[in-house]
């Protein structure tokens, strides 16, 4: 059966997004600092059509991060949280531009019914019957391939509450933000199962591997 693979960057703090998520700053003030490691790399450059970026010991992290994903889940407001993107008459296609940069089916959960929407090579999905459903929807559609978890901290606590995250990589980003959206917020133990199984170090970020080891315990919900 196909993983769900769940990558994110996250402060010292514990935050994947900073204070006042608005319109005009999606990620919360100071919140784009997270993913500078990133953007700065070729490999991820090179995925959103730019030229450029730089070689460094994060890339075979990101190279991996976007190998044998077939389909990608993610929170409702990873996709729009524009007010208006759930009015029914005039409805808001999201933060991702006309060519997003999944090239496969998406799936976002919500409680806002909508029509499939096609922007380029990616098809969104709103999915309202909750987080199993859109995983199995998912992994369906991943013909075999993985399945991203893409985010944001609400959709990635649901899957880790529920012990359907198969792997997990923190990007740990040596800044504070000092408030915004926590991910293991109300979490408890249920991480058990998720074991470190690999660390590496640059001066921009650290990013930690877990893995759910095969006949490890996930918890009962």
């Amino acid at each position: 059966m196909s993983r769900l693979r769940l990558r994110i960057s996250i402060s010292l703090d514990g935050y994947v997004a900073g204070p006042e998520q608005s319109i005009q700053h999606p990620l919360g003030i100071g919140g784009e600092r997270l993913h500078h490691w990133a953007t700065a790399l070729a490999t991820w450059r090179g995925a959103h059509g730019m030229e450029g970026g730089d070689t460094n010991a994060s890339t075979a992290v990101m190279e991996e991060s976007l190998a044998n994903i077939g389909a990608t889940i993610m929170g409702r407001n990873m996709f729009g949280g524009h007010p208006g993107a759930w009015n029914p008459n005039e409805p808001w296609n999201g933060w991702w531009g006309e060519e997003p940069p999944f090239h496969h089916p998406v799936f976002v959960l919500t409680r806002h019914p909508r029509p499939p929407l096609i922007l380029g090579e990616t098809r969104f999905h709103f999915v309202t019957e909750g987080i199993h459903v859109a995983l199995e929807q998912a992994r369906a559609a991943a013909g075999g391939c993985d399945v991203a978890l893409a985010g944001g901290a609400h959709a990635a606590r649901q899957y880790l509450a529920a012990g359907r995250v198969d792997e997990m990589e923190l990007h740990l980003v040596p800044v504070l933000l000092g408030g915004g959206e926590r991910l293991f917020d109300q979490l408890g133990d249920d991480l058990h199962g998720l074991t470190l199984m690999r660390t590496v170090a640059t001066p921009s970020v650290v990013h930690l591997k877990f893995e759910r080891l095969k006949g490890a315990r996930a918890p009962l919900r």
